[in-house]
């Protein structure tokens, strides 16, 4: 099964680096270039054979 992982309105397709790995060791790799990811919600969606993983971030706040 592929999975598709969306930050906002960027899509990534899973490749060999992510491939086998849990949600968050990719949550991991992908943390260094999108620090939202860190403490983002996770929500999957299955359709067909895809597995869509979107990371929600969590709205901050503004010192």
């Amino acid at each position: 099964m592929t999975r598709i992982f969306r930050i906002g309105s960027t899509k990534i397709v899973e490749d060999e680096s992510t491939q086998g790995r849990s949600l968050d060791e990719v949550r991991e790799i992908l943390r260094l270039s999108f620090p939202e990811v860190a403490q983002a919600t996770v929500r999957e969606k299955i359709e067909g054979d895809v597995n869509y993983v979107e990371f929600l971030p969590k709205p901050g706040r503004k010192g």
